[in-house]
């Protein structure tokens, strides 16, 4: 079996295991959509082929296809057009079955090297894939490239890197030779095979498909199972894309295509309940509704589950040193893609009684009327508002902040914008509302979408253990902290760890809560209720492998 992809690659594979030990920044993949790094064509061309998709049928290698399914609507106002293959899961499922032995007797060096090849190709198609991610997801066109391309490819990679190290810490073979004194000694020659646990089934979410759904894919991948795709019906094209790569670079190297295939259904005709409790399905990665994701845990037991759910994302207001500095931060956190991400703050406490600035003591009124104005601000000029905010990618979303409205006293209402480039495009403005720390059945629920409370407490005390017993009860991916005490930050981090959330102290600059990076950051942590696995550590790949021995007397 060749490994001459592994051979082409095995540099950035070694620099992105030693910065998963080291923690520093590094990324093979650059994030700025130009042209000057990525070819003076690039962006053309990758407009083109997206464009070049719209309105026809989407074509893949799998057993079983029966007809075509697909009904995107891009947030932005048209139908995509494009029909994907609809295939029988009776006949698809045994075809990726036979396939299991050759992909497992490849390797980890070979399976590592295709895995890096169609990380490779698919970074060279980033700005196609941006405009994919963008008319599914309700992206801005600069997010889609980052979160949705080259960032996630990061986490595919970080993911393999992990995986890659996990695999190849035993050693293929090994000579035991066990002394016994005046006896010859025992001797015994082993082996030590990689082998899967079987099929992995990869559930796509509507409003990060891409950079939430790279870690399994390629995790499940690289340690030797095939995987099926199965996207929202909402936003299936970046994974089709994805998938037609894996399967031109698996064909390339010899292996069936349809190790990597996509399943794609209706809302009206879901099929991933019957997919999930298949007995051929042994890892399920899900990120989604905590109702689903729960469901998925319970019932699918034959499967090693992954799950990333809702939870309250908290920040916490006790003081600041920079107050315009905290306010523009907080600002870009709530207003990116419209709130729309797992990491975006929902509820910020802040002592009733007021806070300590650099500008003098604030009352509450006073800090919520700065932050409405700060992102009222920041949205003022609507081209930028546009870029930043995207589009809301469900209807769903869209009630919910009209919901949200109508829980407490609105400092700041939610506005309609048009976008210059796509008049139906669907763009709303944060809506902030007030409530008082008692009304813990209002702002104790993820209300997903640009929506915000803040919460007058009775002290910073008071909004710690606020947050600490929503992160233990709800869960959390992200938490923020505000203050000039070094008392209060321990204070903080020390809830963190209780709850089991990553904390951002203080951040006035250009690093955000919402934003986490690969090699670096860990997202999530499997420790509260929002999820039970964490993009990525060791725990997240060591399970989708086992390694079984084999052994033989040897001659002296």
């Amino acid at each position: 079996m060749t490994t001459r992809f592994y051979d082409q690659h095995r540099e950035t594979l070694e620099k992105a295991i030693e910065a998963t030990h080291t923690r520093e920044y590094w990324s093979p993949y650059p994030e700025a959509p130009s042209g000057k790094v990525y070819g003076e064509s690039a962006p053309a061309e990758g407009k083109a082929a997206f464009e070049a998709m719209l309105n026809s049928p989407f074509s893949l290698e799998m057993p079983g296809i029966t007809g075509e399914v697909g009904g995107e609507v891009s947030p932005y106002g048209f139908e995509l057009g494009i029909k994907y293959p609809q295939v029988d899961i009776d006949q698809l499922i045994p075809a990726m079955e036979s396939s299991i032995a050759s992909w497992r007797d490849a390797g980890p060096q070979v399976r590592a090297g295709v895995c890096l090849e169609i990380l490779h190709r698919l970074n060279q198609r980033s700005f196609e894939l941006a405009h994919a991610v963008m008319h599914t997801t309700g992206q801005g066109f600069a997010m889609a490239f980052q979160a949705g391309g080259t960032h996630a490819q990061d986490r595919g990679l970080e993911a393999v890197a992990y995986a890659y190290e996990a695999m190849t810490r035993t050693p293929a073979e090994a000579s035991w030779v066990k002394p016994q004194g005046k006896h010859d000694p025992l001797r015994m020659d082993k082996r030590f095979h990689v082998i899967p646990r079987g099929i992995a089934l990869n559930v796509g979410v509507s409003t990060f498909p891409t950079w939430n759904g790279y870690p399994g894919l390629f995790a499940s991948l690289v340690t030797g199972n095939p995987v099926v795709v199965k996207p929202h019906p909402d936003t299936v094209l970046p994974f089709a894309i994805t998938v037609k790569v894996a399967q031109e670079v698996l064909k390339e190297a010899g292996f069936d295509p349809w190790i990597v295939s996509l399943v794609v259904d209706e809302r009206e005709k879901p099929v991933t309940k019957e997919l999930a409790l298949r007995p051929e399905i042994r890892i399920i990665d899900f990120t989604g509704s905590s109702e689903f994701g729960n469901w998925l845990e319970d019932n699918a037991r034959q499967a090693e589950v992954y799950t990333e759910k809702a939870g309250v994302n908290c920040i916490v207001i006790d003081s600041t040193d920079d107050l315009k500095g905290m306010i523009r931060n907080l600002s870009f956190s709530l207003s990116l893609y419209s709130g729309q991400m797992c990491t975006t703050p929902q509820d910020i406490f802040i002592p009733r009684d007021g806070i300590e600035t650099d500008q003098g003591h604030l009352g509450f009124d006073e800090v919520a009327k700065a932050i409405a104005e700060g992102v009222g601000k920041f949205l003022s000029d609507n081209d930028r508002a546009c870029a930043v905010l995207g589009a809301v990618q469900s209807e769903v979303t869209a009630k919910r902040i009209d919901e949200a409205a109508g829980l407490g006293e609105v400092v700041l209402a939610s506005e309609a914008r048009e976008h210059p480039e796509f008049p139906g495009a669907r763009v709303r403005t944060p809506v902030i509302v007030k409530l008082d720390g008692s009304e813990v059945a209002k702002y104790s629920r993820e209300m997903f979408g640009p929506i915000s409370f803040l919460i007058a407490t009775d002290s910073t005390e008071d909004s710690i253990e606020k947050a600490r017993g929503l992160g233990r009860e709800k869960g959390a991916i992200t938490w923020g902290i505000y203050s000039t005490s070094e008392s209060v930050l321990d204070a903080m981090e020390t809830a963190a760890l209780d709850a089991g959330v990553a904390l951002s102290c203080n951040l006035t600059g250009g690093v955000f809560v919402n934003q986490t990076a690969a090699f670096s950051d860990f997202h999530a942590t499997g420790g509260n209720p929002s999820a039970n696995a964490c993009l990525c550590d060791s725990a997240f790949v060591a399970n989708r492998f086992r390694v079984v021995e084999s052994r033989r007397h040897a001659a002296a």
